[in-house]
């Protein structure tokens, strides 16, 4: 598994980033590092998502950091010059993932259906993105769809919080979780990132706890 995607399973959660202000950022990716979550998928649905990459990753350049959302080539461009470090997109386009693949760009592309999971074989995949979860089936139907597929491993995102992320953790097929629910957009927008930092602490602290049981 690629080295970076290595790092993301050490962190076992991946905040899911929304920003509207790139000047939420710095403190932002702050928050997060002092939780002990010093890694973020930035998606790129909104126009500061470049800049506000480009911010974490010249302040904060030990942190992990990924472009989320992305939809066509020319993003992955614009977020591979800002400092992403992987990518990530929410189906499987066969043109993202051969142009990532071509460039050695880590990209984690979503699926669903063992269809779309064996095209992810087929490319040479390690590692597919799982969403959105919890609507397409959660973990039961994570755990179905992998069975023919030993050598895949999956990151779920979309529905994942702190009251269900426990036994998403505890499966050796699943790198880590995406997951909003430390760094909603209504704690960024009003500069809770004291609270952001604590909810982060008490991810990294789920994430602990559900390995320790595995």
């Amino acid at each position: 598994m690629n080295a970076t995607l290595q790092k993301l399973e050490q962190f076992g959660i991946v905040p899911v980033v929304v920003l509207d202000d790139a000047a939420d950022a710095a403190p932002l990716a702050k928050a997060l590092c002092e939780g002990g979550l010093a890694c973020a998928e930035v998606t790129f649905r909104t126009d500061a998502a470049e800049e506000s990459i480009r911010i974490m990753k010249t302040e904060f350049p030990d942190m992990v950091v990924g472009a989320g959302t992305v939809l066509t080539t020319d993003q992955v461009d614009h977020a591979i010059a800002a400092g992403a470090e992987f990518i990530v997109s929410p189906g499987f386009d066969p043109k993202i993932v051969s142009y990532c693949l071509e460039k050695d760009i880590p990209i984690t592309p979503g699926v669903v259906t063992p269809s779309e999971i064996a095209q992810a074989v087929t490319f040479g995949l390690d590692v597919v993105k799982f969403f959105p979860a919890e609507p397409s089936g959660g973990l039961a139907m994570i755990k179905a769809v992998a069975a023919p597929y030993n050598q895949l491993r999956f990151m779920p995102t979309g529905g994942i919080n702190p009251q269900n992320a426990f036994p998403y953790l505890q499966y050796d097929k699943i790198i880590a979780c995406g997951g909003s629910w430390m760094v909603k957009n209504s704690l960024v927008k009003e500069g809770k990132f004291d609270e952001i930092t604590a909810l982060t602490k008490e991810a990294v602290t789920l994430v602990h706890s559900a390995r320790e049981v595995k």
